[in-house]
């Protein structure tokens, strides 16, 4: 596996081009700024790019909008592709951060939950949602958050259609972008059946595509193995 004799890189893309933090919906190309650095990287001997979320956010890129779109923060879908493409040019791995647990409340099949409510066909999408209950945003309905934060709206990750919906954006960053491998945003969280099937689809995917998991505490081989993730951080060894 390519991944273990690599060193990495990790830009945070929102901050790194000097995104504003709310996402104003303004189309402007920022993420061509990586091309720039590509000296930079070469000199430090960088052959691996791990990239924060890169795709249409609320804010700070952890709460998805939409898993298929650039954040027009930082340009369009071609702009990224280009910025891959002199990536991998110079011999740099690119790993996107999936995050998979939660999306942001301006995700639209969220939006078409808070609209619709019990006639959406998108409420069984979230982990519990409570339409007798209401939330901090006062939506007239509750929903389970991560880690108590109701800007991250958590998935169902055990209904079909919303890991048919990952596993197939995951497919078009990979035929967009080429990219190489994911880091999955507090895999802790993650079911490792999820895990098991998405492991599986990106084997059928891409040669030594490379799965990192996001581990704060507990048993990190739980999440890891020859079906399961390649490796995890090591957050509590730090």
């Amino acid at each position: 596996m390519w991944a273990y004799e690599s060193v990495f890189y990790q830009i945070y893309p929102l901050g790194f081009c000097g995104a504003p933090f709310e996402n104003d919906g303004v189309l402007t190309n920022r993420i061509s700024k990586v091309i720039d650095w590509i000296p930079h990287m070469k000199k430090l001997g960088i052959n691996a790019i791990y990239f924060s979320p890169v795709f249409d956010s609320d804010t700070h890129g952890y709460n998805t909008r939409d898993y298929t779109k650039i954040d027009p923060r930082l340009g369009t879908n071609e702009d990224f592709a280009a910025v891959c493409d002199a990536l991998h040019k110079e011999g740099i791995k690119v790993v996107l951060d999936g995050v998979f647990n939660h999306v942001g409340r301006g995700f639209w099949a969220f939006q078409d939950v808070l609209q619709n409510r019990e006639g959406s066909r998108y409420k069984d999408w979230f982990a519990r949602i409570d339409f007798g209950g209401n939330s901090s945003y006062n939506d007239g309905l509750w929903y389970e958050g991560w880690e108590g934060n109701y800007d991250l709206v958590k998935l169902n990750q055990w209904n079909g259609e919303v890991r048919e919906h990952i596993f197939q954006a995951v497919a078009g960053w990979i035929k967009e972008f080429d990219i190489d491998g994911l880091r999955l945003d507090v895999a802790y969280c993650l079911d490792p059946d999820f895990i098991r099937a998405l492991r599986n689809f990106c084997n059928g995917q891409k040669e030594d595509f490379y799965l990192l998991g996001e581990m704060l505490h507990g048993d990190y081989n739980r999440l890891m193995g020859d079906d399961m993730l390649h490796s995890a951080t090591n957050y509590e060894c730090e």
